[in-house]
């Protein structure tokens, strides 16, 4: 294929407040995102990509920290499922990110960073950026939004709450409403990091120390349920790491165990630590239900888009039976909607990987 064309990085500040769910405002809210492709005369052609709970606005560059690949550069790019010789593909770091966006690591007003003093923010809050900053660049429609996990939350979201604004939305291996079992998950991730004797109350920036240890727990808690045994299985099974015998102790003996190990270790590398504890939150709020006053159909009675709802067979993270839920609550509401469940060995992180079947998914709805 060819290359990814020429990205815009730029980093923009909003010149009013940013009202919260919370009650609370926002000054000074700043917004880093990532542009592919070239903005149509009509303004037609946006398609807003939202990132998952650990992504960022490098959707398809390399990643300034890691050095590796965007997290869809797979599906990001002249000819590619999401074709940036089409669409002008906008990508932002969420509110309460750490790449460049208003977060608890920014600095306030004061100066000092925000740390535990950012309010409390929910997906809807994070889609109001993003809102705002389609209007700060005058665009007033999109194509269509895109979102996997997280992002198809905010996706959901945008549609709910923006009923005029997205012409497609496009919902892979999320949710309308965060399940107990999840938010139970975050709650083991948050404890571990508030745990840690490094988080010292969120405080920890320009100490030199920080709560790696438990944002490193976190992450390997986290990243089990992304994935799926059969993936777990085939991967790793019970193989030993660099040994061959077992060595009666705690070090890593096992393949699966090292691997988990290396996942934390790199993941504090690049994410802060209190933007996982406000990002982790505002997930474990998200009811698309609750906001209306528990009827999901009627968040979606106002909204004129077409709705493509993904799922995959091998996600125990969020199941088919919750994308089911969505796409009956949709047909309630009189949207149009296509719904597919595909056939992946990955578990959740699917959306992420090579499927095959998820492209030609994408591509075919994007063409519609």
């Amino acid at each position: 294929m060819d290359a990814v064309p020429p990205i815009q990085s730029e980093v923009l500040a909003l010149e009013e407040p940013l009202p919260l769910d919370s009650g609370q405002s926002i000054a000074g809210v700043r917004i880093a995102y990532e542009s592919y492709g070239k903005l149509s005369p009509a303004r037609d052609n946006v398609v807003l990509v939202c990132h998952a709970t650990t992504g960022d606005q490098h959707l398809a560059s390399t990643h300034p920290i890691t050095g590796k690949p965007g997290w869809w550069n797979r599906m990001v790019g002249p000819g590619r499922p999401i074709d940036t010789s089409r669409f002008f593909v906008i990508c932002a770091n969420v509110l309460g990110g750490c790449m460049g966006s208003s977060g608890p690591g920014s600095l306030a007003p004061d100066g000092k960073p925000w740390a535990m003093r950012f309010p409390v923010i929910t997906i809807r809050d994070m889609v109001r950026a993003q809102v705002a900053l389609l209007d700060t660049l005058g665009i007033e429609r999109v194509y269509a939004v895109v979102g996997g996990s997280m992002g198809g939350m905010q996706a959901l979201s945008l549609a709910a709450n923006w009923p005029e604004l997205a012409e497609r939305v496009l919902c892979i291996a999320g949710t309308a409403t965060m399940p107990a079992q999840n938010i139970a998950f975050q709650e083991v991730g948050r404890q571990a990091v508030m745990a840690d004797p490094g988080w010292q109350e969120g405080n920890y920036y320009g100490t030199g120390k920080a709560p790696d240890a438990g944002l490193s727990v976190a992450r390997m808690a986290a990243h089990i349920t992304y994935l799926s045994e059969a993936s777990l299985t085939e991967k790793f099974g019970r193989r030993l790491q660099n040994r061959d015998e077992k060595t009666f102790g705690f070090d890593a003996d096992f393949q699966v165990e090292s691997y988990l190990r290396h996942q934390g270790a790199t993941f504090k590398d690049r994410f802060d630590a209190n933007s996982y504890l406000y990002l982790t939150r505002a997930m474990s709020y998200f009811d698309l239900a609750e906001e209306q006053s528990g009827r999901l159909a009627d968040a979606f009675t106002r909204t004129k888009a077409r709705f493509c709802v993904v799922s995959f067979d091998s996600d125990w993270l969020y199941p088919t039976e919750l994308s089911r839920t969505l796409a009956h609550a949709l047909n309630a509401a009189g949207a149009p909607v296509s719904f597919v469940e595909l056939s992946a060995p990955f578990g959740h992180d699917s959306f992420l990987l090579d499927v095959p079947a998820l492209d030609r998914v994408v591509t075919g709805f994007l063409s519609q």
